[in-house]
C-alpha cells in the first residue's frame, strides 16, 4: 500500500472538495423513489484511489460525506444518509482499483468498473435490507416496515437503482480516463517513487 505524504494529503483534500461539489448537483432518476439520488461524487475518489491507493479513496469518500453532513444537515438529525453513501462509495471505488491494479488496461479498467458497480448494488441491497431502511424508519419516526415491504422496495427500487448509479458513474469515468489514462498512470507512478 502507498504511504501518504503531504502531496498526497493536499491532493486529497482538492480532491474531496470536488468530490463535495458534485455531490450537491444531485438528481432523482424517475421512477425511482425522490431519496434516491445520482451524482458523480465518486469520481474524484476513484481518482484519488488510482493515484495514490485505496485509503486516498476512502479519505475522499469520507471527507467528502462528513463535508456535506455539516453544509447541508440530515433529515434524519444522524447521518444515515451520509453513512449510506460512504458505504456505497467504498464499494464502488475499491472493488475498481484492485481489479485495475491486477489487470492494469483499458479492458481490466472497464472490468473493474462493472464489478464496482455489481458489488455495489448487491452490497447496498443487502445494507439497505438489514441496517439502512431500518435506521430511516427508526429516526424519522415513521411506521417500521414489513419484511415483504422492504424486500419490495430494496428488489424494485434499490437494487436496480444502485446498478444504473453505478453504471452511470462506470460510463462518465471511463470518458474521463480515456482522456486522462497516461497522466494518472504518470502521478500514480510519481506517488509510488515518492513514498519509497
Amino acid at each position: 500500500m502507498k504511504k501518504l505524504n503531504v502531496k498526497a494529503f493536499v491532493a486529497i483534500g482538492m480532491l474531496s472538495s470536488i468530490a463535495y461539489v458534485l455531490m450537491l448537483l444531485n438528481f432523482p432518476m424517475p421512477p425511482f423513489p425522490n431519496f434516491l439520488m445520482i451524482d458523480f461524487s465518486d469520481i474524484p475518489a476513484l481518482i484519488a484511489a488510482l493515484i495514490f491507493g485505496p485509503l486516498a479513496g476512502i479519505l475522499v469518500e469520507l471527507f467528502k460525506n462528513i463535508l456535506d453532513y455539516f453544509m447541508t444537515g440530515s433529515a434524519t438529525g444522524v447521518p444515515v444518509g451520509h453513512i449510506s453513501n460512504f458505504l456505497a462509495g467504498i464499494l464502488f471505488v475499491l472493488p475498481v482499483y484492485y481489479i485495475f491494479n491486477r489487470l492494469k488496461s483499458k479492458k481490466g479498467m472497464t472490468i473493474g468498473l462493472i464489478s464496482g458497480s455489481i458489488i455495489m448494488a448487491i452490497m447496498m441491497s443487502v445494507l439497505n435490507y438489514i441496517v439502512i431502511l431500518p435506521a430511516y424508519t427508526f429516526f424519522l419516526n415513521f411506521p417500521a416496515m414489513s419484511a415483504p415491504e422492504m424486500r419490495t422496495m430494496v428488489v424494485t427500487g434499490i437494487l436496480p437503482f444502485n446498478i444504473i448509479k453505478g453504471l452511470l458513474i462506470a460510463a462518465v469515468f471511463m470518458l474521463i480516463y480515456s482522456k486522462m489514462s497516461v497522466w494518472i498512470t504518470k502521478q500514480s507512478q510519481n506517488a509510488l517513487k515518492s513514498a519509497v
